[in-house]
């Protein structure tokens, strides 16, 4: 690895999401020599000034070397920098910063047998609402936060803490959530040492409970804040396009806007929106859709990103079930 002369490793790590089959998918690579969670984590490896003429170029070698992938969609997610965000780091190793790419691709296979495609929510799985209201929030999730609450050593303490429990999982009864706060859910849980990876880097005197599969290093965290991204990205630049085909129905539209967003959509209001915000238009051809009538196939408007600064379909709002209902 690469250091300077404070010690510091820079590393590159990319969150490659796919969608296929109405499932968000993100690519994950099994390092043989990690020691954390069987090696589990997100394609990464150390920027080599002396062979990669920028971050980009050096995160998309190492991604082509680890899955065998040429990425086509990229852009930079945030610089992750905090101490002891890595294992290595709290056994006394270099400091290590991370900075993290999206990337959006389809999932084609790969060849290298380190490297897979896997369920994103089998991650975050708090994050998936498109069946309804997550049971392992109310079952696990919800009792978890309010012992972490009532343990705050002050009055105000336990107030602060209970007003970022209400607005980041709506623990109220008819509470709304916003979807983008992904991040924010996820450094809640952590804090709390309720995730596995609490337990690993703090002593915490709240058990870790099985909530998703853990990931390498902070991995989970740079996920969560992808996938925040994405979902806010749906309501101003028209990303999810880049992970569909060339023509689509509206139908394929819509489910791979809900994959991203986590929530359920309104048929006939989503249509409306796309309409209105001019986004796609018809190619005069139809396409089958299993034993139903043929849907019509439509194209992404391209131009459209020239037409206007802001242009997206919605920011879905999520709702903690309502007691009285």
């Amino acid at each position: 690895m690469v250091l300077d002369a404070q010690n510091v490793v820079i590393n590159l790590t990319a969150v490659i999401v796919a969608v296929t089959g109405n499932q968000p998918r993100v690519l994950i690579v099994n390092a043989e020599d990690a020691s954390d969670f069987s090696g589990c984590g997100l394609p990464s490896g150390p920027f080599d000034p002396t062979h990669h003429d920028s971050l980009e170029s050096g995160l998309r070698r190492w991604v082509e070397a680890q899955t065998g992938l040429d990425l086509y969609y990229v852009e930079q997610l945030y610089t992750f920098g905090n101490r002891n965000r890595d294992p290595g780091e709290i056994r006394g190793g270099p400091r290590v910063v991370s900075v993290a790419y999206i990337a959006l691709a389809r999932e084609d296979a790969v060849i290298e047998k380190n490297a897979g495609w896997q369920d994103l929510y089998g991650y975050l799985p708090w994050e998936d609402w498109r069946k309804g209201y997550p049971a392992m929030i109310g079952e696990t999730i919800a009792p978890a936060l309010h012992n972490w609450v009532n343990s705050a050593i002050s009055g105000k303490s336990r107030k602060a803490r209970k007003e970022r429990v209400n607005v980041t999982f709506g623990l109220k009864p008819g509470e709304e959530i916003d979807s983008v706060l992904s991040l924010e859910r996820f450094e809640l849980l952590y804090e709390a040492g309720i995730v596995a990876e609490s337990g690993r880097d703090q002593s915490t005197e709240f058990a870790a409970v099985e909530l998703g599969q853990p990931l390498n290093s902070d991995h989970r965290r740079i996920l969560a804040t992808a996938l925040g991204r994405l979902r806010g990205k749906l309501a101003y630049r028209p990303v999810v396009f880049e992970l569909l085909p060339g023509e689509f129905t509206l139908l394929q539209l819509q489910r791979v806007a809900e994959a991203l967003s986590g929530a359920t959509l309104h048929k006939q209001n989503f249509r409306r929106l796309v309409a209105k915000a001019d986004l796609v238009e018809s190619v005069g051809r139809t396409t089958a859709l299993n034993r139903g009538r043929p849907a019509e196939l439509f194209r992404f408007r391209r131009e459209v990103l020239g037409e206007r600064l802001t242009v997206g379909l919605s920011r879905p709002i999520l709702r903690s079930p309502d007691a009285s209902a």
